[in-house]
């Protein structure tokens, strides 16, 4: 029988491949997969790195300022630029593709500032994303645009899953590594309802509330009641672990009423309970 490869071997192929590179552009929400990915290409590459960050209303204000303040405490050169994926009709109408709508965008934005480095014109620089091993397996229409344009993915290529990233990223001493994960704002909106920046900000209040309280994995689903040419206001449907929902209904008599002031006429909670990616289980058809 083959003898699995542990995680730090892994590690050991992804350090060498980086260690081979002229530059490095990695894409940086913050997140546990993106944050690994940049220290350990820092850790190889030093000053050959640079940290990008999508400056966009689907990123959380908390993600990004968490963002900056890793690279501003590493010495790592970062920057913030600004996508337009909320200009676009296909990305505001929230299909199935909305996710490559937006990927495309981010890659639009990298690949424009690609153009300022001086080792672009001897194709030297590489963009890096920190898709890994378990996103191979899900529904990732971001994964084909940034494919489409020329990103790469070694993390995944390492063959690293989210534990392993975890694991080395407690052994690399990074805060992120038992954070939860954390999807894009967008992701909270049902497919085939409308994105806006305001049900974003929405979402995004309510998890921070639904934090505060001491809820650290959660998801705030936005819900149009009515429809939308006769709304009716919003819905804010809570998903948290199975094992803190007695406690959320204990607490529903402060958390309601927080809910309610950001604009949400009903709050439910999923009896399901939290389900990483459940957005996606709402898709009758992939393509």
């Amino acid at each position: 029988m083959e003898t699995p490869t542990l995680a730090w071997e892994k590690e050991a192929r992804l350090r060498a491949w980086l260690a081979a590179q002229a530059h490095v552009l990695v894409a940086f929400s913050a997140g546990v997969d993106s944050t690994y990915l940049l220290a350990v290409a820092h850790q190889e590459c030093g000053a050959r790195v640079q940290a990008i960050t999508a400056d966009s209303a689907s990123l959380a204000r908390t993600s990004r300022d968490e963002a900056i303040a890793f690279c501003r405490e590493r010495g790592i050169a970062h920057r913030l630029v600004a996508t337009d994926e909320f200009s676009q009709s296909e990305y505001l109408a929230n299909d199935g593709q909305r996710c490559y709508h937006c990927k495309a965008a981010l890659m639009t934005a990298m690949q424009a500032l690609l153009q300022t480095l001086p080792q672009h014109a001897e194709g030297q620089v590489v963009l890096a994303l920190g898709v890994i091993a378990d996103d191979l397996s899900d529904w990732r229409p971001g994964m084909r645009a940034a494919s489409e344009r020329g990103a790469v993915f070694p993390l995944a290529d390492a063959g690293l899953t989210k534990a392993e990233i975890r694991e080395r990223s407690l052994a690399l001493h990074l805060p992120t590594w038992d954070r939860p994960a954390e999807p894009c704002l967008s992701s909270r909106v049902p497919y085939g309802e409308p994105v806006t920046v305001a049900g974003l900000q929405m979402v995004e209040q309510a998890e921070a509330a639904l934090r505060f309280h001491g809820f650290a994995t959660c998801r705030a689903r936005h819900h149009r009641i009515g429809s939308e040419a006769a709304p009716k206001g919003w819905l804010c449907r809570i998903e948290i672990p199975d094992a803190e929902i007695p406690r959320l209904v204990e607490l529903r008599a402060t958390v309601v009423p927080a809910l309610r002031r950001l604009g949400y006429a009903q709050v439910t909670v999923d009896l399901a309970g939290f389900v990483s990616g459940g957005g996606n289980l709402m898709l009758s058809v992939r393509s």
